[in-house]
Parts: structure tokens; C-alpha cells; sequence
């Protein structure tokens, strides 16, 4: 089968995030964040020491962007205040490393390890968060604006807001339910105030990375098509919608936001500021129905959503799923661009900021090699939905995978593997995948195409 093509410049990359890769959790002045208060395993993988050979290995694949993000604890441990200069060193050499390289840094300034010291003043529940990663946003571009040109605000805000603060699934563990909205409100506000202090400084190119996905109902059933419109608008449209259309999608979310009319007004100025790209982080659909009675909803997502929610999920139908469970639906990347794209009509490129699978590799066999073709056939048929988005008159200027390296996948731990290089527990000895090699044809197709 030939590889996907796409338009010339195109960029393709691999994307990290600090607490899952970088290890040395108590190492060289950083504080604790909220996720390492809430798992024990936070060890990482250790690129804060390895970091010169992992960035051998993106580089060696012909990678054009590498998105990876800073450690809020690790350059300012107590959230504000105080900056540690060993933590700006290392982002510093890490920065020096990619360009000596050819890799283009993207960083992240916010992927959800929020120092604790931050948390216990409220974390994103307290307006006066957002303010102090203005401030930590202004620490990193002063030392790195003079070499990082590309910059991502926030990572996944659903993610962070309803698995974090509105359930106990994630740091920081709240479980608010729906009075978790004011944390996503103040995480909006940071993105918009981060932007604007990237601005200020010079920023070439700014954008945010949104996690994003079609929701269907399970049926023609108006109690399913209302459930579902719900679903996708807290998990969707609150976190785009006041990016780019200045607005939340409805009532319901606005009244449980905790500001008044005046001060959304501003605040919603302020978070839909203008970007030069907009990231797309897909895994998969989902399927939302209204609660049955007595029925058991119970290992459909990741999460399990609470009872007492008008909103339950359902498996969405599919011929392969991934380790972890995931449905693999390709079709349903393509869905979701065009949906952006009829939604928003000032639409800003957008770059696949995250796309990959977890598999159960097992390690190096008797040739050396890791085999992966399930990885790669994956990749493979959402880069293809990714070429049919681009058809269709999207504009999608980029694609990272997720991830570089095998990594501590949140709250699932080390078991799922999403990396393009195998990371061997205890030696931490890495290897590349067979969808290593995969993506490096592809780059080196593509470059000569360019």
C-alpha cells in the first residue's frame, strides 16, 4: 500500500508532555505538582537526563516539529514567585538540542501538572491561577522567545476541567460535577492571558490544544439527541466556542461559570484574542445516550461517568479498538475537522497536535525489532482521514503523533504504550518501532515531494 501524500510544507512531528517523560520528580529545585500528589508513579522515563538521546531519535526520523511541554513546578516551584534557574537550564539545553538538530521546539506552557502549591489555593477553581501563569508564561519566553518562535497556551482544558475537577479520576481529584465549570473558565482565561503576554514579547506563532471528537446519539430518540447535543457541548463547544466565537455554547454553562454578565463580557475578549493555529488532539467518537434505568454504563469511556448526570455513554460501534479500548474510527478524525470548519468561520489552520494509539508491544524479539503493525496501520488510516479533511477544503497545515516514546500514560500507568520508540522497564533502554520506521518513510517521502 502507497503512503499518504499531503500538500508541500507540511509538518510533521512527535509530541511529549514533562510529567510523563521527563522523571526527576524531586530533582534539581522543582516542586510538586497536583499529579504528583495524586499517583506514586511519577518517575517518568527519565528524558530529564536522557534527553539528548531521545531527541536523537525524533530527529533521526526526519521530524520537522517537536512538541513537547515545560514543567510549571520544575522553572517555578511554588507556582509563583521564586523562579529555579537549574529547571529553566534544562528546557534551555533541551531548546539548544532540538535546534542544533533541525527540530523545530513547540512547546506547551500548561499539560496539566499544575504546581500544588497553587492547588491548595484553589487551583483553576481561583481566578487569581490564570494571572500567576501569566506571569510563569512571561519566565519562559524572556529566557527561550529568542529561540522558540512557535507556542502552545493550554493543553486539553476538557480533559483537566471534567476529569480532574468535575470527577476524581484525574489530579486533582475534586469531583464537582458541573461545579467544575468555573475551572474551565479560568483556564481559558490563562490561555487568553498567556497570549497575550506571547504577544507582547514577540511571539511568531501561537495557538492551543484542544481535544476534540464527534459525539452521536445512539438513536433518533429526542431524549438522545438532547443528551448528546449536552455532551458535546461541555466536552466540545465550551472549550472552542469562547476561543473562537467569543461566547459559551448555552445557558446552562454560562449560569455555572460564577461571574457576572459584565465580567464574562471582558473575560471572554480577553480568551478569544486571535491565534495563528488551532491544535487538534483526536483519539476517538463517542456515543452518548439518555440514562436508562438499571442499566450498567460501567468501562465504556476511560472514566466512568457518575449516575445523576442526564448524559450516559454507550460503546461506539467498531470493528477495531485499540489496547486500551479506544474505538479506532479514522472516518471520525476527518468528521470532526470538517465539523470545526463549518462551525467556525474564522477558523485558524489547524495542526493535529495528538493522535496515536496504545498497544501492548512486548519488547525487542530475537531480530531486535519491535513489531507494531497495528500502530502503524492506525496511523496510517487516520493520516489518510487527516489527506481526506484536507480535500474537502480544510485547512490542516500539520501532524504530531502521540507520542515519541513510550511514556506514564496518566492515571493508567506504564502498561499503555503509545510511543514510536520502545521505552524497557527497569533499563529504560530505548527501541525503535517498527512505526518508527513507518513515519521516517513518510517524512522522507514527503520532504522530497516538497
Amino acid at each position: 500500500m502507497s503512503l499518504p501524500s499531503f500538500p508541500p510544507g507540511f509538518r510533521f512531528g512527535m509530541a511529549t508532555s514533562a510529567f510523563q517523560i521527563e522523571g526527576a520528580a524531586e530533582l534539581d529545585g522543582k516542586g510538586p505538582s497536583i499529579w504528583d500528589t495524586f499517583t506514586d508513579q511519577r518517575d517518568g522515563i527519565d528524558h530529564y537526563h536522557r534527553y539528548a538521546e531521545d531527541v536523537t531519535h525524533i530527529a533521526d526520523a526526519g521530524t520537522h516539529d517537536y512538541r513537547f511541554s515545560f514543567s510549571w513546578p520544575r522553572v517555578v516551584p511554588s507556582g509563583r514567585g521564586p523562579v529555579n534557574k537549574r529547571g529553566l537550564d534544562f528546557y534551555d539545553r533541551l531548546v539548544d538540542e532540538l535546534l542544533a538538530k533541525g527540530v523545530r521546539p513547540v512547546p506547551t506552557l500548561y499539560h496539566w501538572d499544575l504546581p500544588q502549591a497553587l492547588e491548595d489555593k484553589g487551583g483553576w477553581l481561583n481566578r487569581d491561577t490564570a494571572a500567576a501563569l501569566a506571569d510563569y508564561t512571561a519566565v519562559l519566553v524572556s529566557r527561550l522567545g529568542d529561540r522558540v518562535h512557535d507556542w502552545i497556551t493550554m493543553n486539553e482544558m476538557n480533559v483537566q476541567t471534567l476529569y480532574g475537577y468535575g470527577l476524581s479520576s484525574h489530579a486533582p481529584a475534586r469531583n464537582l460535577g458541573l461545579g467544575a465549570l468555573p475551572a474551565a473558565h479560568n483556564q481559558l482565561r490563562a490561555h487568553g492571558l498567556a497570549t497575550q503576554v506571547l504577544r507582547a514579547f514577540g511571539a511568531r506563532s501561537i495557538g492551543v490544544a484542544g481535544q476534540h471528537f464527534p459525539v452521536h446519539p445512539a438513536s433518533d430518540d429526542p431524549a438522545d439527541v438532547a443528551a448528546a447535543g449536552l455532551f458535546a457541548n461541555l466536552t466540545n463547544w465550551t472549550f472552542s466556542d469562547p476561543i473562537l466565537r467569543s461566547e459559551y455554547p448555552d445557558d446552562l454553562i454560562r449560569a455555572g461559570l460564577g461571574v457576572d454578565d459584565d465580567t464574562l463580557a471582558t473575560d471572554l475578549e480577553l480568551i478569544s484574542a486571535p491565534l495563528d493555529f488551532y491544535g487538534v488532539n483526536f483519539y476517538e467518537p463517542t456515543m452518548i445516550e439518555a440514562p436508562r434505568a438499571g442499566k450498567d454504563y460501567h468501562g465504556v469511556l476511560e472514566v466512568d461517568v457518575p449516575e445523576g448526570l442526564p448524559f450516559s455513554p454507550v460503546p461506539v460501534p467498531s470493528d477495531e479498538r485499540t489496547d486500551f479500548g479506544w474505538a479506532i474510527v479514522p472516518a471520525a478524525l476527518t468528521e470532526i475537522l470538517g465539523t470545526l470548519r463549518s462551525r467556525y468561520p474564522n477558523l485558524p489552520p489547524i495542526i493535529i497536535t495528538e493522535n496515536g494509539a496504545s498497544f501492548h508491544d512486548a519488547p525487542p524479539g530475537p531480530d531486535g525489532r519491535v513489531h507494531d503493525p497495528r500502530r502503524i496501520a492506525y496511523l496510517d488510516g487516520h493520516l489518510r482521514a487527516v489527506a481526506d479533511a484536507i480535500a474537502n477544503g480544510v485547512d490542516v497545515r500539520g501532524y504530531y503523533v502521540w507520542s515519541a516514546l513510550d511514556n506514564l500514560e496518566w492515571a493508567a500507568g506504564y502498561q499503555e504504550r503509545f510511543g514510536l520508540v520502545y521505552v524497557e522497564p527497569g533499563t529504560l533502554a530505548r527501541t525503535r518501532k517498527d512505526s518508527w520506521y513507518w513515519y521516517r518513510d513518510l517524512i522522507t517521502q514527503e520532504r522530497a515531494r516538497s
